[in-house]
């Protein structure tokens, strides 16, 4: 049988690594692609302990710069179709929002919101003529609820929610499915950025070191307990079996009840909830 063709940013680490593997394991022809090649060595590593590296080609890709996107383009334009798509790559912003310049906020929806929109812009046209195709966009649960100190990483990924509701009208009718999966908490490091990010609200004359320093410690207690990140990339897989995928995904413990929650709450309610959880004394 032959092998469909699909493609992932930000495969460097994490979930990104894990879906590269996971689909070449799967039958797929795997283009992984990261804005430095020289951290593909743990991804080569892996796949070669799983048998699959020769399924796996690594390319460059900085999903913030049009010269290598087009690039990228070039690529797609070689291959004899294209099937999948997965944006992952991004990081996760932090902090209190009075203290977080705008250009972190700017830098946070580069990559995260506009680096997803050119790739697929890169791509669209060629499942558009193919009338088939997945566009897979890795979001967060951090995309339907809003999380004080948390701002720039949930705002963008609000923003690709969004963008990826419009996005399956529009490319329904050509036979392409826009689909989102949902992460809770892995262990993935997202986070080892976002407190570089979060450092202003974490020094001890911020107005709001007691309150970031709550959500930091609640952060950091939740993390012995965070889950695999291969479930993510085992639940990428199946999605791509599905002849027609839903919208939305959630994945982790407890991510569809909190969202549940959220749904069926007043806010009143909601906010007493989350006040109480990550401001308690």
């Amino acid at each position: 049988m032959d092998r469909k063709n699909a493609a992932i940013t930000g495969c460097s680490s994490g979930f990104g690594t894990l879906m590269a593997i996971e689909l070449a394991k799967n039958n797929f022809q795997v283009i992984a692609t990261m804005r430095n090649t020289n951290k593909s060595k743990i991804l080569m590593e892996k796949a070669r302990r799983e048998g699959v590296h020769e399924q796996i080609s690594i390319h460059e890709l900085d999903i913030t710069s049009s010269s290598s996107i087009e690039s990228f383009k070039n690529l797609i334009l070689q291959l004899p179709s294209i099937d999948v798509l997965i944006n992952n790559a991004g990081y996760a912003g932090a902090g209190f929002a009075e203290e977080i310049p705008l250009e972190d906020y700017r830098n946070q929806f580069e990559t995260n919101v506009f680096g997803t929109f050119a790739v697929t812009q890169a791509v669209l046209p060629f499942m558009r003529k193919q009338r088939t195709g997945t566009i897979l966009n890795v979001s967060s649960i951090s995309g339907r609820i809003g999380f004080p100190g948390l701002s720039p990483y949930a705002a963008s990924k609000f923003a690709v929610e969004g963008w990826s509701e419009s996005l399956r009208l529009e490319m329904k009718p050509f036979g392409v499915n826009v689909v989102l999966i949902e992460p809770g908490s892995f262990r993935t490091g997202i986070w080892t950025t976002g407190k570089k990010i979060a450092e202003p609200s974490l020094k001890k004359d911020s107005p709001y070191y007691p309150y970031m320093s709550k959500i930091q410690n609640y952060l950091d207690q939740g993390e012995p307990f965070y889950e695999d990140p291969l479930i993510v990339a085992k639940k990428a897989v199946s999605i791509l079996r599905e002849k027609e995928p839903a919208l939305r995904y959630p994945v982790g413990k407890g991510v569809r009840t909190r969202i549940r929650l959220k749904n069926v709450l007043n806010w009143k309610s909601w906010e007493k909830i989350i006040l109480k959880t990550l401001y308690k004394k």
